[in-house]
């Protein structure tokens, strides 16, 4: 079975955008931020450094499902930064599909948070950080994920990404 989207999944700050986008360059996919999907009110939300509930995030979700549907419809692969925080988001993004792979970054979260801080022109606050840690749901039980730690540069997270993702056999 070919690949339709590879998520790129963790908390703010973890490299998302930055290792999804050239995850989807080296594969020849297109690449989505997450972040794009959000409606106007959940951007206004979390610049005001109030955390998104499970109604904020349902539509946002819903949006990022229907272009994983899109890139499955049309046999191109799409790889797309977002959160993906809780088993049900993941769920969500899945739709019993089987063609969905999750990159969870990970890293210890001083690191995390230090990235964050030093982010400019971005909506989301680093106080904002221990919510998503808190609303994080590892997924150490889920098959289709890939666990990789952000303690390098993101040519070498990169590199990790591409391993794991040929030892799986998901891409060639």
């Amino acid at each position: 079975m070919s690949l339709a989207a590879i998520v790129v999944m963790g908390v703010s700050g973890c490299g998302k955008s930055t290792v999804g986008a050239l995850l989807a360059e080296r594969l020849g996919w297109s690449f989505e931020d997450g972040d794009g999907f959000h409606p106007p009110q959940n951007v206004e939300k979390m610049r005001a450094g109030t955390p998104l509930t499970d109604d904020d995030r349902w539509p946002w979700l819903d949006a990022i499902a229907l272009r994983i549907a899109a890139a499955r419809a049309d046999g191109t692969g799409v790889v797309i930064a977002c959160s993906a925080l809780r088993r049900a988001y993941r769920d969500r993004l899945r739709a019993e599909q089987g063609d969905v792979r999750f990159l969870h970054l990970t890293g210890e979260p001083s690191l995390i948070m230090a990235r964050q801080a030093a982010r400019t022109g971005h909506y989301m606050p680093a106080s904002l950080i221990a919510s998503q840690f808190a609303t994080l749901e590892p997924p150490d039980t889920e098959a289709d994920v890939i666990d990789l730690d952000v303690d390098a540069e993101p040519p070498a997270i990169l590199q990790k990404a591409v391993a794991a993702l040929r030892r799986r056999g998901d891409i060639a």
